[in-house]
């Protein structure tokens, strides 16, 4: 197999394994049934990852990778903090985001018992409050945003995001999407002396 042959692999495989993590979650995910679903042997999936942890990781953190590509797109942008803030907070909403909100949900949850996904979930996790932090700071720098502490500020307006949208996609209709974008807006707004109209 080249090399150019086995990244193409990998990647459908991880693809796959994307999938099958989806329907059958974490825990209950077999190297089998990704080997199957992929129409390969079990052998191929071991040859790409020695153990099923770290496939479980692996896929978890190609998931995750696509939304925080989106993430890059914004922060590199050359828009100004406060268009980049309004974009972050419509990129973490679960609209349309499914499958990487019950990754994000799943991932959490094994992370509990699985070292290997505890590491990758953190690390992942981290990132979306550090650049958070990065663009609340550029917001207070040039005077549009009024706030002591950004680390602070990202981890409250994170923590209120994580907890809003879990129940938004665990739990039909306990709340809508448009309480949690209002309620998003009303917090951020809080946090940093904004009025929350200037959020929509």
């Amino acid at each position: 197999m080249t090399r150019r042959a086995a990244e193409i692999r990998l990647d459908a495989l991880l693809r796959t394994a994307c999938d099958v993590i989806v329907e059958r979650g974490l825990a209950n995910t077999r190297t089998a049934d990704v080997a199957q679903a992929a129409g390969v042997s079990q052998a191929l999936v071991f040859y790409h990852f020695a153990t099923k942890e770290r496939l479980l990781a692996q896929a978890f953190a190609y998931a995750v990778e696509q939304d925080l590509a989106r993430l890059d797109a914004v922060t590199r942008s050359p828009a100004p903090p406060l268009t980049k803030l309004r974009r972050i907070l419509k990129l973490y909403t679960p609209a349309g985001r499914a499958t990487s909100w019950s990754m994000w949900i799943d991932g959490w949850s094994e992370s509990l018992r699985t070292p290997e996904l505890e590491k990758v979930s953190r690390r992942l996790d981290l990132r979306w409050r550090q650049d958070l932090a990065a663009v609340i700071s550029a917001g207070v720098a040039e005077g549009t945003f009024q706030c002591a502490d950004p680390d602070g500020a990202a981890w409250r307006i994170s923590a209120v995001m994580d907890g809003l949208a879990v129940q938004l996609a665990v739990h039909d209709r306990v709340i809508s999407r448009r309480q949690f974008g209002e309620w998003v807006r009303l917090v951020t707004a809080r946090e940093l002396g904004l009025d929350p109209a200037e959020l929509d």
